[in-house]
């Protein structure tokens, strides 16, 4: 299974939910991020970095502007706001049931019957996705200071602790 984060620049929010997700979710599913407007080649933005500390190394990260080819590989597209995933849908429609924001797949998740595997995950997600509702959105932290870094982390972890046990398979569960 392969599981692309999205957000704009992919330098703060997008490559922390990256890793995160690689540091404590699934050895067997990928990880990776992309940015609607990102600049190839950046590294993640040092505040972030900062935030993750106590997490996975950030050094080797660069960023990447998100394409056709990376939207087809992905099984399930996960953006930080309610605008890139209408951005997804507008540049690529055929994804459209495969693209969610990360708070409405938690949300979902929330609701979803113990012990499915992931194909009936992704059904369910689909057929429960609910309003990408902007409350739900994963505030900006760029060019916003150490705190907005610390709650953008804390944002993730949370979206993440919902999200990642129901893409582990049994006896796979790490810590976030």
């Amino acid at each position: 299974m392969k599981v692309l984060f999205v957000c704009t620049a992919n330098i703060c929010r997008s490559p922390s939910a990256e890793l995160l997700a690689r540091a404590a979710g699934p050895g067997d599913v990928e990880f990776s991020s992309a940015g609607t407007h990102a600049r190839d080649g950046e590294p993640i933005n040092p505040d972030m970095v900062a935030e993750l500390t106590a997490g996975p190394d950030a050094s080797a990260f660069r960023s990447r502007r998100l394409t056709h080819a990376i939207v087809e590989e992905a099984d399930l597209m996960l953006t930080m706001e309610a605008g890139h995933r209408a951005f997804v849908i507008d540049e690529w429609p055929a994804a459209f049931a495969r693209v969610f924001t990360l708070g409405q797949a938690a949300r979902a998740i929330a609701s979803a019957p113990t012990g499915l595997d992931r194909v009936a995950l992704l059904d369910h997600l689909g057929s429960s996705r609910g309003h990408a509702d902007p409350a739900l959105d994963v505030p900006d932290p760029y060019r916003r200071g150490t705190e907005a870094c610390a709650g953008c982390v804390q944002s993730l972890r949370d979206h993440l602790r919902a999200l990642l046990p129901a893409l582990q398979s049994e006896g796979q569960q790490k810590e976030l």
